[in-house]
C-alpha cells in the first residue's frame, strides 16, 4: 500500500492532471483511488464527465482526510490525494503526515520555483512527524525548445529534493483527454508519446 500526495503552492501547476495520469496509470493493474482535497474539484469533474465505472475512483475529500486514507486503503492498493494550491490548507498538512510520497509539480516558471521554496520548507516541517516520508519534483509542462525549460532542472539543484528524471511536456492532449473525462491512455496515436511520458513517470515513483 502506498499513498501519494500531489501537492505544491501555486494552482495551475498541472496538479489534477497529473494526479488523474498517474492514478489511472495504476489503476490499469491495481486498485487504485484518487482523493479530490482541492476545493476547485477538478479531479470530481472529470471522473462525473467520464462517466465509465472503469475509470479510476474518485472520491471527496471527508473532514478527517486522514481516516479516510486509513479506510481506503483496507480496499485500494495506492491512494493519490489532489492536494489544495496551498502548504499552509489543512488537507495539505494532514495527508503530508501520514502519505509515502510527496510529488510536487513544478512548471518551468520563475514564480512556480518560487513557490517550490515553500513546499520545501512543509515537506521539512512534516519530516519530523513522518520520517520516511519521501519527495519527489515533477518539471510539468516542459517547453524543450525555451530558455526556460532547459535551465529549469538546473535551478531545482539547489533544492534539496529528488526531480524526476521523466519531464511531462506541454502538450493539448493532455488537455483534451481530460476535458472529455478521459486520459491520454484512451486517445490512441493522438496519445502516444504523452502516455510514454507517464508511463515512465510511473515507473519512477514506484521505485522510490
Amino acid at each position: 500500500m502506498s499513498v501519494f500526495a500531489i501537492a505544491g503552492n501555486k494552482g495551475g501547476a498541472g496538479k489534477t492532471t497529473l494526479s488523474v495520469h498517474l492514478a489511472t496509470a495504476l489503476h490499469r493493474d491495481t486498485p487504485t483511488a484518487l482523493i479530490d482535497a482541492d476545493p476547485q474539484g477538478s479531479s470530481l469533474q472529470w471522473h462525473a464527465i467520464s462517466g465509465n465505472d472503469s475509470t479510476v475512483s474518485v472520491f471527496r475529500a471527508e473532514q478527517d482526510l486522514q481516516r479516510q486514507v486509513h479506510n481506503l486503503c483496507k480496499k485500494f492498493d495506492y491512494i493519490f490525494v489532489d492536494c489544495p494550491p496551498s502548504v499552509h490548507a489543512p488537507q495539505t498538512d494532514a495527508i503530508l503526515r501520514i502519505c509515502n510520497v510527496v510529488l510536487v509539480p513544478v512548471q518551468p516558471s520563475p514564480m512556480d520555483l518560487w513557490a517550490t521554496v515553500h513546499i520545501e520548507r512543509a515537506i521539512t516541517n512534516a519530516l519530523e512527524v513522518n520520517p520516511l516520508l519521501k519527495s519527489m519534483i515533477v518539471i510539468n509542462q516542459a517547453e524543450a525548445r525555451t530558455t526556460m525549460s532547459r535551465l529549469v532542472r538546473e535551478a531545482l539543484r539547489q533544492i534539496k529534493f529528488p526531480v524526476a528524471d521523466t519531464a511531462i511536456t506541454r502538450r493539448a492532449v493532455y488537455r483534451h483527454s481530460i476535458l472529455y473525462g478521459r486520459t491520454v491512455f484512451e486517445m490512441g496515436s493522438l496519445g502516444r508519446i504523452a502516455m510514454q511520458e507517464m508511463q515512465q513517470l510511473t515507473k519512477e515513483i514506484k521505485s522510490l
